[in-house]
C-alpha cells in the first residue's frame, strides 16, 4: 500500500503535533531539519507539511487533497513546490541545482500560500551547492519554506544546521511497528526484520519486499565457506559486485556486526546474532583475536570508500583474501 501525501505515519503523531505548533502560531519556521534514521518516514512528514501548507482549504490539519492547489501538487505541476533531489543514487546535489533554485525563488509565487522547497537527502548537498544555498538562509525569499531531509546531519555544514529549526524523527515502539508491518502484510519474522532495520518500519518493510533474510543467511554461509577453503573467494566477490551501493553497504555492515560478535564471544558478552551463535562461537575460539581486531578496521575502511570510484570487486577480493588469510 502506497501511502498517500495526506496522510501521516501512526509513529509521527507527536512529530506532526510539534509541525501544527508552527502553522496555528503563524510562525512557520524559513528552514526546517527533518533528521533520524533511514526508513521512520522523514520524506513523508516532510512532504505532508509542505502540502499543509500549499493547501487552500485544509481538513482537520491535514491537507484536503481535492482543492486546485492539491489537485496540481498530485499532478506534480504545482509551481510553488519545488523538489531538489540528485540526478541518481549516491551522487551530490550540485551547485547548478542551487542556481536553478535560486532563479525559480526570485520569481514572484503563483499562489498565496507559502513556496515549499524540499531537498532530499540534504546532507548530498556539495561544498560549492551547501554555500550557495547558504545565502538563500540568509536573505530567505519571504513565504518560503526550505525543508531538509538527512539520516546524517552531522555532514551538513554547521553554518546550514545552524539556521535550521530541527525536528529528529524517532523510530517507534516496537509493537507499533510491527502493528503497522502487519498491516501491511509484513507478519512473518517482523522482529528479526525490525532488528536488521534498527528498528526503522518503512526500511524493515523494504527489507521484506527484498527477501533481505534469505540474503542475510546467504551472505553468513558464503562468508563461512571462504573462511574454511570451501568456497571460491573471486565468485563471491563478483557476486557482491553486482549488488547496489545500497546492498554492499548492508553486507560490509553486516560482516562488521559479525566480526564485533567474535570478539564479543571471546569476553563472553552478548551478541547481535544469536541465531549464528554456534558458527560465531567456533570462530572465536580458533581465531587470533588482534587479526580479528585488525581485519574489522579493514571492513570498516571498505565501507567507507564504497562511495568512491574504487573498483569495489578488487575491495571485496581483498577483503575475503584477508578473511581468508585470518584462518591460516
Amino acid at each position: 500500500m502506497t501511502q498517500s501525501f495526506s496522510q501521516i505515519y501512526p509513529w509521527q503523531q507527536a512529530d506532526w503535533q510539534h509541525l501544527q505548533a508552527y502553522r496555528h502560531q503563524q510562525r512557520i519556521p524559513q528552514a526546517l531539519l527533518f533528521s533520524g534514521p533511514a526508513g521512520v518516514g522523514k520524506r513523508q512528514l516532510a512532504e505532508v507539511f509542505a502540502r499543509l501548507l500549499l493547501c487552500q482549504a485544509p481538513q482537520q490539519d491535514l491537507p484536503c487533497g481535492v482543492c486546485p492547489a492539491c489537485e496540481l501538487l498530485q499532478a506534480q505541476t504545482h509551481s510553488d513546490y519545488l523538489s531538489l533531489e540528485p540526478d541518481a543514487e549516491g551522487k551530490v546535489i550540485g551547485v547548478d541545482k542551487i542556481r536553478q533554485l535560486i532563479a525559480k525563488l526570485a520569481l514572484t509565487p503563483q499562489y498565496a500560500g507559502y513556496r515549499t522547497v524540499i531537498i532530499a537527502p540534504a546532507d548530498r548537498l556539495n561544498s560549492a551547492a551547501a554555500n550557495a544555498f547558504l545565502k538563500c538562509l540568509e536573505e530567505p525569499p519571504e513565504r518560503s519554506c526550505f525543508l531538509l531531509i538527512s539520516d546524517q546531519p552531522g555532514l551538513l555544514p554547521a553554518t546550514v544546521r545552524s539556521r535550521c529549526q530541527k525536528l529528529q524523527v524517532q523510530c517507534p515502539d516496537p509493537q507499533l511497528a510491527m502493528d503497522w508491518l502487519a498491516g501491511q502484510g509484513v507478519n512473518a519474522d517482523s522482529g528479526q526484520l525490525l532488528k536488521l532495520a534498527q528498528g526503522a518500519p518503512l526500511l524493515a518493510k523494504v527489507y521484506a519486499e527484498q527477501n533481505i533474510l534469505q540474503l542475510r543467511r546467504d551472505t553468513f554461509t558464503g562468508w563461512l565457506q571462504v573462511g574454511q577453503g570451501k568456497a571460491n573467494l573471486v565468485q563471491l566477490a563478483e557476486q557482491w559486485h553486482k549488488y547496489d551501493t545500497q546492498t554492499l553497504d548492508l553486507i560490509l555492515a553486516w560482516l562488521s556486526v559479525w566480526l564485533a560478535d567474535i570478539v564479543k564471544l571471546r569476553h563472553g558478552a552478548d551478541i547481535a546474532n544469536p541465531d549464528f551463535a554456534a558458527e560465531l562461537q567456533s570462530l572465536a575460539a580458533r581465531l587470533d583475536l588482534p587479526a580479528v581486531y585488525a581485519h574489522y578496521d579493514r571492513v570498516l575502511r571498505s565501507k567507507a570508500l564504497l562511495p568512491t570510484q574504487l573498483n569495489r570487486q578488487l575491495q571485496a577480493e581483498q577483503l575475503l583474501i584477508d578473511w581468508r588469510q585470518l584462518h591460516g
